[in-house]
């Protein structure tokens, strides 16, 4: 099967991930350098200059860091709502005042699915301090691929998104009393659990208890906090949550990392 994705950075200093059918390549968010992605890229055996397309699921800066250089390099389309391009725009405004282009642009509306290639996309709204935060599932060659990170909390709506995927990537943020005890001040700490801040690995072992079908073959523990989490915590916190679910074939608990890439996951 020609379906593989792969995490290329994940965490609060840059997140990207390239998702491939056997057409198409779309890479989900561009919060490290172009150098940086197109390095990590090659190291995973995919050439730049292939990319179809760019997703951006909101406009913070470890999301949309290399945007504007990588989308100018290699000349590739960038999708986003109106309201994060304009949140973007505002963020990026040059010595003169002026907001530098993005060449080939296209926008989006959460809820609305559209086309690029063989792949259909599904934006869905994410509870996020950010202007218009989006998550995304894909379709292609009869698999599903969900892909939500950067959420406070998993309402019903999201929920019915992740049923039926063969691979969620999804996020494990903070472990709570790490977070409570660690170094960030009360008004951050406040935000990153609050219900537009980030999923905790309570929140989400609460979620994979509760409300998952079981159906991944893979499961991405993303967005780990190198100061709030430790990778083998999450992961402990998803395996017992996940229970007896957890088989050769499936719900197999991977972790996405910052400083490397996964390898790429082919369900």
């Amino acid at each position: 099967m020609a379906v593989s994705i792969a995490v290329l950075a994940s965490g609060s200093r840059g997140n990207s991930t390239l998702l491939s059918s056997s057409k198409t390549h779309i890479l989900i968010d561009a919060g490290v350098s172009c150098r940086e992605i197109a390095r990590r890229l090659k190291a995973v055996g995919f050439a730049p200059d292939r990319l179809s397309a760019i997703l951006i699921t909101h406009e913070h800066l470890d999301h949309i860091a290399g945007l504007r250089i990588l989308a100018k390099t290699f000349s590739v389309p960038v999708f986003m709502t109106c309201a994060t391009h304009r949140a973007w725009a505002k963020a990026h405004h040059d010595e003169k005042g002026e907001t530098p282009a993005i060449g080939k642009l296209e926008v989006f509306a959460a809820g609305y699915k559209f086309q690029i290639g063989d792949i259909e996309i599904t934006p869905f709204t994410v509870p996020h301090d950010a202007i218009d935060p989006v998550g995304f599932t894909f379709r292609v060659e009869g698999v599903k691929v969900a892909v939500a990170t950067d959420l406070g909390y998993l309402p019903v709506s999201v929920l019915d998104h992740l049923r039926g995927c063969e691979i969620l990537v999804i996020e494990s943020n903070h472990d709570v009393e790490m977070l409570r005890g660690g170094p960030y001040p009360w008004s951050v700490k406040q935000r990153v659990m609050s219900r537009v801040g980030h999923l905790s690995n309570d929140a989400l072992a609460d979620f994979f208890s509760r409300d998952y079908d079981g159906n991944a073959a893979y499961v991405v523990l993303a967005h780990i906090s190198a100061e709030n989490n430790h990778p083998e915590i999450a992961r402990r916190a998803a395996e017992q949550a996940l229970g007896t679910r957890r088989t050769l074939l499936c719900n197999r608990v991977l972790l996405a990392r910052q400083d490397q890439p996964l390898e790429p996951i082919q369900p």
